[in-house]
């Protein structure tokens, strides 16, 4: 085992894949990199990236787990394992279609699928209680790959008394920190929106670093409420195109207090899912607004929250040379376009323009933090987190044995 463990970590360049679903749940997120050393000595090269869309029958089983009233325990026990299956299906079909075999990859890291996240604590019989669930079990991913797999990334920074989020942020710093003459905000806009402020001589402890609010989430589910189902989000940004941003109820959205309180700070479905789609669905109706006018309005939150929170915390105090933007918001013309009016002169590109896949940054960040954690590498920043101190960050599973000792499972290229 200890000789196993020796050629891991010593081996480089180590070919790592990294996987993930994102809060709007439309599938996994698959990168395939080679990683060089790690910490400040990180250098990778992506090989192969692929989302894998869930079935329709999959989105709705796990809309069950999401919500309070439908999410039983045994449904979350099952959906554990369900979800580790998927991401197993999803690492093996990118390892065929990279024409390896699971032999050559040295490492998987999974965030699996978020279901339930309270970084805000709660009193538990006297016991200051903070929580985080992310569903895809690992030994799942390991017993079907025979990788050695890294998962569960968020709760050992719960557990320092931080939020669990954002993680990206030490990514981030590794890979665009590095040119300290460049100030640069990496906004990443998945279901989510969050940011992250480094280079321009920031050291590690000055890492700026939180969630801005909604990123796609909520246009995705008015688009799909909306369409009833035809389109889970707007292609292209076409339907909020051809739109009208209604001031009035933009104002209104505004009024929410997540978006008056001082970071660091956290969010997610539970402020911003389904619920929330509803009332401003309601809103809409009230102002008798048509669906391209109500999915230009909220396209026009995401992007008014980010630019208010750059104006608040960042522009006053940093000179910034440029936005990047990841996620799959950065797939949106009409969003970036609206962004980029909205934040001028400060120049907006994306993450393509640097050799990464914007829908995949999130998979290829956690392909770089399993490799920080069998390095015993911390990779949080407690001024992001609100944790009491750096933490490694994940669980590993070994693969069967600490070694190549049984036969591989054959691969398949279909999302089952």
């Amino acid at each position: 085992m200890l000789a196993y463990w020796e050629r891991l970590l010593t081996k480089t360049p180590k070919k790592v894949i990294g996987l993930n679903s994102g809060t709007s749940y439309d599938g996994i997120d698959a990168a395939l990199v080679e990683l060089a050393g790690w910490g400040r000595q990180t250098r990778l090269h992506l090989i192969a990236y692929r989302n894998y869309p869930y079935s329709a029958a999959s989105r709705r089983q796990l809309a069950k787990l999401f919500s309070p009233r439908t999410g039983r325990v045994d449904r979350l026990c099952r959906g554990n394992f369900y979800l580790g299956h998927l991401f197993a299906t999803a690492a093996l079909a990118l390892i065929k279609e990279a024409g390896l075999t699971p032999a050559a990859i040295d490492l998987i890291g999974s965030h699996g699928q978020t279901v339930y996240h309270l970084p805000r604590p709660v009193m538990v019989e006297g016991i200051p209680v903070r929580a985080t669930l992310q569903l895809g079990e690992p030994a799942v991913i390991a017993e079907r790959t025979g990788i050695t797999t890294v998962a569960d990334f968020r709760v050992r920074d719960v557990a320092a008394g931080g939020a669990g989020a954002p993680l990206l942020p030490y990514v981030d710093y590794l890979l665009f920190g590095r040119d300290e003459g460049r100030c640069r905000i990496i906004q990443n806009i998945g279901g989510i929106a969050n940011l992250t402020l480094v280079g321009g001589g920031l050291r590690p402890e000055e890492i700026i670093a939180f969630d801005t609010g909604p990123g796609n989430m909520v246009i995705d589910g008015v688009v799909s409420r909306l369409t009833g189902g035809r389109f889970r989000y707007d292609r292209d940004g076409q339907i909020a195109a051809a739109g009208q941003v209604h001031a009035g109820l933009l104002a209104k959205l505004l009024d929410h207090p997540y978006f008056a309180q001082k970071p660091p700070k956290t969010t997610g479905r539970e402020e911003f899912g389904d619920d929330y789609v509803t009332a401003v669905l309601a809103e809409g109706a009230k102002y008798g607004l048509s669906t391209p006018d109500l999915t230009a309005t909220v396209t026009a939150l995401t992007v008014e929250t980010i630019a208010r929170h750059y104006e608040a915390y960042l522009f006053p105090r940093y000179k910034i040379d440029e936005v990047i933007v990841g996620g799959g918001g950065a797939s949106n013309p009409t969003l970036l376009a609206m962004l980029a009016q909205r934040v001028a002169p400060v120049p907006v590109r994306r993450h393509e323009d640097y050799g990464l896949p914007s829908a995949g940054k999130e998979a290829v960040a956690f392909a770089v933090l399993a490799n920080e954690t069998i390095h015993g590498q911390p990779a949080s920043f407690p001024a992001v987190t609100g944790a009491a101190h750096p933490v490694v960050l994940g669980k590993i599973i070994p693969a069967f044995g600490c070694g190549r000792d049984r036969p591989q499972e054959k691969t398949t290229s279909r999302q089952r």
